[in-house]
């Protein structure tokens, strides 16, 4: 059975390959983006960030974001650019907006001027026939914008971690060893509220270390192959389980974090346990975490990348709730355990998938 699977596994991967090498040779093709250059630390660049955000204007038009302070690619390009366009050293600076022959130099000038200069760009890519028309081809050049859809994916597959079901089992089992449901009940809740905390923080920390630095187009195509690596040894992990590298907590940390987790007795033990142990669990599920960051630190800004670190770890932390809830309703942890055991390849196997997915849709640029 699982021959058969990896027969077609292997054929959907080459598929797979051949079809971003066409799409990435196609992309090259593609019509004119929009350029917007900034640095960090600009307030005037500030300015015009927080206009863009607040209209939505990196959703409704092919924008692409290129920080120059930080990154030596985008100034160099930034400095060809503005060269070829006839502009002098002496007129460059940021925020600059180049539209097709367009320059905008200045936040008041892009401000002012994107949304027309921007509609008459994307209009002339095809004659409009009426106005009709040019709604619809407006609407044709928006990229899209799988953001959401991303996050949603990569925090379902660190919702169904192996990793997480064994910790929260242990802590279950542990407290009801006292017979006492409630306590469990609450330990789990403290539990996973530490983990979530502990995590979003993290994330929050990551997310603004990267975007000081500028998310690069290069360093974000690297993280696209780091998604098909994860997915890769997800794949491993559910046809050679224990082979090798194994995508879940390091067997010699094992032991200390059992120990840990057997010392909770209540729920303030397991809200603080639950700290410590989200660095035992980060090299099992931190994975898919640091693909979505650096994603958001490309893509998005300040208060668009917080809501989504919270709907990430909301999904990530509610299996955690779930369990600790129906252990509560009379739920025995021990049968949790053996399913959990049953489905550890078939985990595994979900989560390669979906790394893979998300590992090409950056790579082809959808993302």
């Amino acid at each position: 059975m699982k021959t058969m699977l990896l027969k077609k596994i292997v054929s959907g991967l080459l598929f797979i390959l051949v079809f971003l090498g066409m799409a990435i040779l196609a992309k090259a093709q593609e019509t004119k983006k929009i350029y917007f250059f900034y640095g960090t630390g600009c307030p005037h660049c500030a300015q015009v960030l927080e206009y863009f955000e607040k209209r939505d204007l990196f959703n409704k038009y092919p924008v692409e974001k290129m920080e120059i302070y930080f990154d030596h690619n985008n100034a160099l390009l930034f400095n060809q650019m503005l060269a070829s366009l006839g502009i002098d050293e002496n007129s460059r600076g940021v925020p600059t907006v180049i539209i097709d022959k367009k320059v905008l130099i200045g936040d008041k000038p892009i401000i002012d001027n994107f949304v027309s200069e921007a509609d008459k760009f994307l209009s002339t890519n095809k004659i409009p026939e009426d106005n009709q028309v040019v709604v619809e081809i407006k609407e044709s050049n928006k990229p899209l914008d799988l953001t959401l859809a991303a996050v949603v994916a990569g925090s379902l597959v660190d919702a169904i971690n192996p990793c997480e079901f064994a910790v929260l089992i242990i802590l279950m089992t542990t407290i009801l060893a006292s017979g006492n449901y409630r306590r469990a009940f609450r330990s789990g809740l403290a539990f996973s509220a530490s983990i979530f905390i502990s995590y979003f923080l993290m994330g929050l920390g990551l997310y603004k270390a990267l975007s000081i630095g500028g998310v690069s187009g290069t360093f974000f195509k690297f993280v696209g192959w780091v998604a098909i690596v994860l997915g890769v040894l997800n794949l491993k992990d559910y046809f050679w389980y224990g082979k090798g590298f194994l995508m879940e907590v390091p067997l010699s940390w094992r032991p200390r974090l059992k120990e840990l987790i057997h010392s909770v007795t209540g729920p303030v033990g397991a809200f603080f346990i639950g700290f410590l142990v989200s660095l035992f669990l980060l090299p099992c599920t931190g994975g898919p975490y640091i693909v979505i960051l650096g994603m958001l630190a490309k893509k998005s800004f300040d208060t668009q990348a917080i809501l989504y670190l919270l709907v990430y770890n909301l999904i990530f932390v509610s299996p955690m709730v779930l369990i600790s809830l129906a252990v509560y309703k009379g739920f025995d942890p021990q049968k949790a355990e053996e399913i959990r055991k049953k489905r550890l390849e078939t985990l595994h196997l979900i989560a390669g998938v979906v790394m893979l997915g998300m590992g090409a849709f950056i790579l082809m640029g959808w993302i």
